[in-house]
């Protein structure tokens, strides 16, 4: 199976991201955190593509956190991947139980999330993957900012590239300039397999970052540059504790 091709305005993105922040570097061996998701696919592609005409190597792998629950399937990605063969590690766990069990004042979204990067980091450390491909746009950067700044009173948002606490895996957001309605427009023109319902535990549900979806997209309906603003606003965030290159 032949990779897709992303269309230019998401690639220039994308590869504008990755140069400013300097996320990849020659000899690194990446790991896709794939959800199912537009965007995680549509990032599995331009990485893919950049794979191909980078002036550096680098690898590519993915895993996929089965969470158990009946009302999320990402089984389907196990041919997808096959067939366009990118190595991949399916990785079903528990969550749904643990967190009834172990889960005390945290959220689902917060419990799973932790569970899911901890099921990463230690795959890719077993497997000899150095950095993490995490998937979230601009959008969502500035719905964490909005959080962040309402309800925990601090301003903060996702890093565009980090370094791990263990301080041996850097994770990497290549999409931090990307929007929302790009890596959907990409997804459903290329056809890629999408698995919908990837939060089992928020189903019809409102949550503060669906919340600030909306209140930004009415924002957006009148102020236009809203988005290019907000980008400047985060950019110092985004860069803070951005690792040095040896």
């Amino acid at each position: 199976m032949n990779a897709v091709v992303p269309p230019k305005s998401l690639t220039r993105l994308t590869g504008r991201a990755i140069a400013d922040y300097r996320m990849i570097r020659a000899g690194d061996r990446i790991l896709l955190g794939l959800s199912g998701g537009k965007d995680s696919l549509s990032l599995l592609m331009l990485l893919l593509h950049f794979q191909r005409r980078a002036p550096v190597r680098f690898e590519i792998g993915a895993i996929t956190v089965d969470p158990q629950s009946p009302e999320f399937d990402p089984s389907p990605l196990i041919p997808y991947m096959n067939e366009l063969g990118v190595p991949y590690f399916y990785q079903r766990e528990r969550i749904l139980d643990l967190a009834g069990e172990h889960m005390d004042n945290d959220s689902y979204c917060a419990f799973c999330a932790r569970m899911k990067r901890g099921v990463m980091y230690s795959t890719a450390r077993r497997e000899g993957y150095n950095v993490i491909a995490l998937a979230q746009h601009l959008d969502d950067l500035a719905e964490s900012f909005l959080m962040s700044a309402f309800h925990g009173g601090r301003l903060n948002t996702m890093k565009a590239h980090y370094v791990t606490d263990a301080g041996d895996l850097r994770v990497i957001r290549p999409l931090v300039y990307a929007r929302e309605r790009q890596t959907r427009d990409f997804a459903q023109a290329a056809a890629l397999p999408i698995i919908t319902e990837n939060c089992p535990a928020c189903f019809g549900m409102p949550t503060q970052r669906e919340h600030m979806k909306q209140l930004l997209a009415r924002e957006e309906a009148e102020q236009p540059r809203l988005f290019r603003n907000l980008l400047s606003t985060l950019r110092p965030l985004m860069a803070a504790g951005q690792p040095e290159e040896a």
